[in-house]
């Protein structure tokens, strides 16, 4: 392992290219020994997650970390800086229609610290001061009730949804409680559906049934702890009661079951979904004699929407149809629903094939129209696709702005009307009102500068990965900024899961960062989406090292351009991100002088047995299995951590209620680093579930430690 010592006065050069920055990757241990096995890992008992020892051993930690970070003289400030943004009653308030053209929202602020579902009219809903109506407030309920509620969402029955299915959440946990609401009386209906705390799903097929899929007891979850049976639920019966129409298999990730409407809100096919990986599953339809049939779909799609009878598709492979056509990866196609349902056979029309470097980034459905955000090279433009009588699709493109982030939001069911989005990482959210008919658009509210961005500027680069690939990332620094390597700068990366990391406006970030003379960098590497399905594929299992390696090239490529040097570098990144942060900690640790690991994966050989980790095999691959297991214990963080190491002092965190990434990843990662001799910081909310924050005043606490260990590392 190459010292930063040794390169540091290297990476001082500007002759130094990041090729040759890259060429210092290391190859994998070959004597990597420890935690390899059950028997070898000093630290299982930190994944008790209520465990005596293992609170004992977070209290420690939390006392020591929260005395360092919040007894910097400059936390307060920061935590100040960051409440105020959060708990802004300026911001836009996101939209939500309702299927009778009303507006919803979720909204939280200084007083509605749990949040408050309202509703208004569309008309008011364009005011400077819309007229809300409370729906329900969850600060009163959990006051009442004793419980430290978070909102997960309504879902509320077509077409007069008086009727709501509210989901809660006991401390941001995913698994949730799901009681029926009636939206006019607002209140919870007495001896209504009521489904105690679980994963899983539940949908309307009408007022008096339910399709539920969640924990029925033994045998009745897959091996990733999500549900593996669906079961209709009738009004009036227990839970017990239901009856079962659809089972998986425990190697199933999860099943599901939801309704496929019209824009009227009728049922055209009640539609179980079994997820048999992460990507790949399988749909069925519900027939009226309570068996199901397997649509003849690729195991790797999804269904969009319902448009004027034409059922829309998202293929996520090649794929030769049922008619002879042949598709490719990331096509869109559409048949009418109808014909294809009684002729599997039926001849498919493509509506969208993107190019090389573009990619679709969202999909909704108006009345008529379907609605698509396709970005192309990491910028965004949203286009109104419309099928005509004799199958084709038509389509324009909307007039927002340019070389920026844009998102389509709620559709309305009555029209064509949609919201879309525009922002950038200087540019402040603007909300539109379109007609997806027309192509008319209207601006309908802008959320107001909440940094000075006075003198900044947003540059994009590529750096070149170690098999030749063209990396792109984004640069947001002042325009002035010296190129000699001084400038404080963090750099943001997720890489997975075909999450892709998009331009957008954060108040936080800009505030507390880039307004106090840091630079902020996004890397856009392989296992994301933002260039398509095939993007993502290219870092999938044995080849998951691309993606760190991507994610080095970058760090590589800001010191050479000499935007940053390896004193002044720091890196951030959470779940999916925090086992990259991990990857460049054990691996190009002279890169960095700061590290963020929030909520992660660290432990890959036991991944696949905490929590929902079984689930995420098609990414990673099986521990399981000798040759996968070779490829994951090369880069699993946890096994790869060494002595004399140029580890600079890491801030990790995690939450005790985060149901989805076990928090004993984090705590084992800390405890290990520590045995070794690295100074550690290490933080557990004890509420906030995977988001690592229950409420805003929690986020608030969350974003000033963040940024008062980035202070001390980079601009000290």
């Amino acid at each position: 392992m190459i010292r930063s010592a040794a390169l540091a006065a290297l990476l001082m050069t500007s002759s130094l290219t990041s090729a040759a920055l890259a060429q210092t990757v290391p190859s994998a241990p070959t004597d990597v020994a420890f935690a390899t096995t059950d028997a070898s890992d000093p630290y299982l008992w930190l994944e008790e997650v209520e465990g005596e020892r293992a609170l004992a051993w977070v209290e420690e930690q939390n006392t020591r970390s929260l005395g360092v970070l919040q007894g910097d003289p400059r936390y307060a400030g920061l935590h100040d800086s960051a409440l105020a943004i959060l708990e802004a009653r300026d911001r836009i308030p996101g939209p939500s229609f309702t299927h009778a053209g009303m507006i919803d929202n979720f909204w939280q602020d200084g007083t509605n610290i749990r949040g408050v579902w309202r509703r208004t009219t569309l008309d008011s809903y364009r005011t400077d001061a819309p007229e809300w109506e409370t729906i329900l407030d969850i600060d009163s309920l959990a006051r009442a009730e004793g419980k430290n509620w978070v909102y997960r969402g309504s879902n509320c029955l077509p077409p007069d949804e008086r009727l709501c299915l509210i989901s809660l959440s006991d401390g941001g946990k995913d698994a949730i409680t799901v009681r029926e609401f009636d939206s006019v009386a607002r209140t919870f209906v007495d001896g209504g559906f009521e489904l105690p705390e679980s994963k899983g799903g539940v949908t309307w097929v009408d007022q008096d049934t339910l399709l539920i899929a969640r924990d029925f007891g033994e045998g009745s979850l897959t091996t990733s702890g999500y549900p593996m049976i669906v079961k209709r639920l009738r009004r009036g019966q227990t839970i017990d009661q239901a009856e079962t129409i659809f089972t998986g298999q425990p190697t199933d990730v999860s099943v599901g079951a939801s309704a496929l409407r019209d824009a009227d809100g009728v049922v055209q096919a009640v539609l179980i979904n079994r997820g048999v990986n992460f990507y790949e599953s399988e749909t069925h339809v519900l027939n009226p004699d309570g068996t199901t049939t397997q649509l003849r779909l690729p195991a790797k799609s999804d269904i969009n929407a319902l448009v004027q009878g034409q059922l829309v598709v998202s293929l996520k492979e090649d794929w030769t149809a049922p008619s002879g056509q042949a598709f490719k990866t990331g096509d869109v196609i559409a048949w009418t629903l109808s014909d294809w349902l009684a002729d599997p056979t039926a001849r498919a029309q493509l509506v969208i094939r993107p190019g090389e470097r573009e990619a679709i980034e969202g999909i909704n459905a108006t009345r008529n129209s379907l609605v698509v955000a396709l970005f192309e090279n990491v910028r965004g433009n949203v286009y109104v696709y419309r099928p005509n009588p004799s199958g084709e699709w038509a389509r324009t493109r909307l007039d927002l702005p340019e070389n920026v982030t844009v998102g389509v939001g709620s559709a309305s069911e009555q029209d064509d009307r949609v919201f879309v989005s525009a922002a950038g990482y200087l540019t402040p959210s603007t909300l539109y009102l379109a007609d997806a008919a027309t192509g008319d658009l209207a601006q309908v509210k802008s959320l107001p500068p909440k940094f000075d961005a006075e003198g900044l500027e947003v540059q994009q680069f590529e750096a070149r990965s170690a098999d030749g690939t063209m990396i792109p990332y984004f640069v947001v620094h002042r325009a002035d900024a010296p190129m000699d390597g001084s400038n404080p700068t963090m750099l943001y990366g997720y890489g997975g899961f075909e999450v892709s990391q998009l331009p957008g406006y954060s108040a936080p970030m800009g505030k507390l960062w880039l307004e106090r003379g840091g630079t902020y960098v996004v890397a856009n590497t392989r296992g994301g989406g933002e260039f398509g399905p095939r993007w993502h594929e290219a870092a999938l299992q044995e080849n998951r090292q691309r993606a760190h390696e991507d994610f080095q090239a970058v760090a590589a490529d800001l010191i050479a351009r000499g935007i940053t040097s390896q004193r002044r570098l720091g890196i951030m990144g959470g779940s999916q991100g925090g086992l990259f942060m991990g990857a460049m900690l054990t691996q190009r640790p002279d890169l960095i002088n700061a590290a963020i690991i929030q909520v992660p994966l660290f432990d890959m050989l036991r991944f696949h047995r905490l929590l929902a980790g079984a689930s995420w095999i098609a990414e990673y691959g099986n521990p399981d299995i000798p040759e996968e297991r070779a490829w994951i214990q090369a880069y699993s963080p946890y096994q790869n951590l060494r002595a004399d190491q140029p580890y600079p002092e890491v801030f990790i965190h995690t939450s005790t209620k985060d149901d989805r990434v076990h928090p004993g990843h984090a705590r084992k990662a800390a405890a290990r680093m520590q045995e070794l001799g690295y100074p550690v910081l290490f933080y557990e909310n004890t509420d906030g579930g995977h988001g690592a924050a229950a409420n805003l005043r929690e986020t608030a606490r969350r974003l000033a430690l963040e940024y008062t260990y980035l202070t001390r590392r980079l601009m000290d």
